[in-house]
């Protein structure tokens, strides 16, 4: 019932959410409900990214997990340091963290002992966002536009490739993927050249589309000039998402006759 707003100075923010719930449109207001940011730990929140019962805010210098189990009593399970983090995922018992550095993969099967991967970094410039869609992350590489990482081996990834639409993509700051019947689609805010539709996956010319994770074959297929820089683009509904009786996030992908994962299992 709740939504949580990252804020430089004050760390985490909820607002109730029960007002854009209830079908009556002429009461869309919403009213602060906390404020959480002991010592200082989370200044700098810009970022976060939801599973569960937990948190992942990214901060100026840390990736900081937070237990909303109680929303209004929230509390700290964890910090690692990170090099000017810029954004976080997450998918199943990873954590995929954007910094100076490049990506970067983190533990969090137990979040309260998360630790990262050392052999999981990525030498990308100008990474700016991430976003996971199953074997693969999609990075908004800035000037590099798209840079798509299999991350089929989370503890092992690799580019796969690197897609600029022979340099149109050039200010990538944010990218989401999403599917139309049986096609995937990426869209880019691209800085100053607006928003960015590409075609990932066909169901007509991709090589194995109806297949679990077909390879992307990107292609620019439409833009639009906004305003100003466009700095961000909001999430599609998830349609491969559930959660068991816990809250905690599992995945079910059409499963015919199969209960949701319990704790335990996705652990």
């Amino acid at each position: 019932a709740y939504i949580y707003i990252t804020d430089l100075e004050e760390g985490l923010v909820l607002s109730t959410a029960a007002t854009l719930l209830d079908g009556n449109p002429g009461n869309n207001r919403l009213q602060r409900a906390a404020a959480f940011n002991p010592v200082g730990r989370l200044r700098g929140g810009r970022h976060l990214a939801i599973a569960g019962t937990y948190a992942y805010v990214v901060t100026d210098r840390a990736l900081v997990i937070v237990d909303i189990n109680t929303p209004l009593t929230p509390r700290i399970v964890g910090e690692l340091g990170m090099i000017k983090p810029t954004a976080v995922a997450t998918q199943f018992r990873y954590a995929f963290v954007t910094d100076a550095d490049g990506l970067k993969v983190v533990d969090v099967t137990m979040p309260d002992q998360a630790r990262p991967i050392g052999t999981a970094t990525l030498k990308i410039a100008d990474a700016r966002n991430v976003y996971v869609a199953r074997t693969y992350a999609y990075v908004a590489g800035g000037k590099e536009g798209v840079v798509i990482v299999d991350v089929e081996r989370p503890e092992q990834p690799r580019i796969d490739q690197v897609f600029n639409a022979a340099g149109a993509l050039n200010d990538a700051n944010d990218v989401k993927v999403a599917m139309t019947n049986a096609s995937v689609f990426a869209y880019v805010a691209d800085g100053r050249n607006g928003l960015r539709v590409l075609q990932l996956v066909s169901s007509n010319e991709t090589a194995g589309a109806f297949g679990f994770s077909p390879r992307p074959a990107p292609s620019l297929i439409a833009s639009y000039k906004t305003h100003g820089p466009a700095m961000a683009i909001s999430k599609g509904l998830d349609r491969d998402r559930a959660v068991d009786e816990s809250g905690n996030q599992v995945a079910v992908f059409g499963r015919r006759g199969g209960r949701p994962l319990n704790l335990e299992e996705m652990r």
